[in-house]
């Protein structure tokens, strides 16, 4: 596919001949294949940024349990922002360095107006890791499921998580998130990065852009030199944050509606080619 600029926004890139100083770049659906795997010329072109000093920084949904196989191809041994900003993970120590997390309160009064409003929603809550669910929720992870508990209900709010999921069998993930959010209101954020019927909340204004301008900020680093790439609602506020936002040709259509740039999908190596212009 080819790109579209629209970017008022990259003025400030081009005073550094276009290169950002921080790379925020979501993996699955934008940095990664559609079957999960990352591309020898994606990992090329990540080394190529880290090797000319600018910190290629992976800003997920994943917990960081679901890091290590991406950490490894790439040879990164950084930070990343994982859960759609709740958790900081050190990639080289396999410690959370940072987390805001949906306290004991916030839980049990989501969880009790979404269930009252949708019956037919199933619980799960996603700690970094470990993760439990109740008996109607179904898991559809194929990675590591060790550390995954089917629990009674009450047991999933008895401590603070970095994310609440919800799931349900009948909406999908566009109209389950209007749904939620008539009677979730301001007790917390609701985003989802699928397309089926699963919802992710997390603590009151905790999103992917509050995780990584965290991360940009011990660095002395703003938005005005950084550049984020994704994929999926959970990317906007991200995308929103940095000077340049680019969306893969395979996006949410509001991923694509808000990005400055439209790339390559993610099966095309569209950050790939992206970068190598950079670097």
């Amino acid at each position: 596919m080819s790109s579209r600029h629209l970017a008022p926004r990259l003025a400030s890139l081009d005073a550094h001949s276009t290169r950002p100083r921080l790379i925020g770049c979501d993996l699955d659906g934008t940095l990664l294949r559609s079957d999960g795997a990352i591309s020898a010329r994606s990992v090329a072109a990540v080394a190529r940024a880290e090797e000319a000093g600018i910190p290629f920084v992976i800003v997920t949904g994943r917990p960081p349990r679901w890091l290590p196989d991406v950490a490894d191809a790439l040879g990164h041994r950084g930070l990343a922002v994982c859960a759609n900003g709740a958790l900081v993970y050190d990639l080289h120590t396999e410690r959370v360095v940072r987390e805001d997390l949906l306290d004991v309160d916030a839980l049990r009064s989501v969880v009790e107006v979404v269930r009252a409003e949708l019956p037919d929603a199933a619980f799960a809550v996603e700690y970094g890791q470990s993760f439990s669910h109740d008996r109607r929720y179904l898991p559809r992870w194929d990675g590591d499921n060790r550390n995954v508990t089917l629990v009674e209900p009450g047991v999933l709010l008895e401590r603070p998580a970095a994310k609440l999921l919800v799931r349900h069998p009948h909406l999908d993930a566009d109209e389950l998130l209007v749904a939620a959010r008539t009677v979730v209101g301001s007790r917390a954020t609701l985003t989802h990065s699928s397309f089926d019927g699963l919802l992710e909340i997390s603590a009151v204004g905790v999103t992917k852009a509050t995780g990584l301008a965290a991360l940009a900020a011990d660095r002395g680093i703003d938005a005005s030199d950084a550049v984020a790439f994704g994929d999926m609602p959970n990317d906007l506020p991200m995308l929103a944050w940095a000077a340049g936002s680019y969306a893969v040709g395979n996006a949410h259509a509001d991923v694509l509606a808000a990005a400055d740039e439209i790339i390559g999908t993610n099966d095309e190596d569209g950050v790939a080619q992206t970068l190598e212009g950079w670097f």
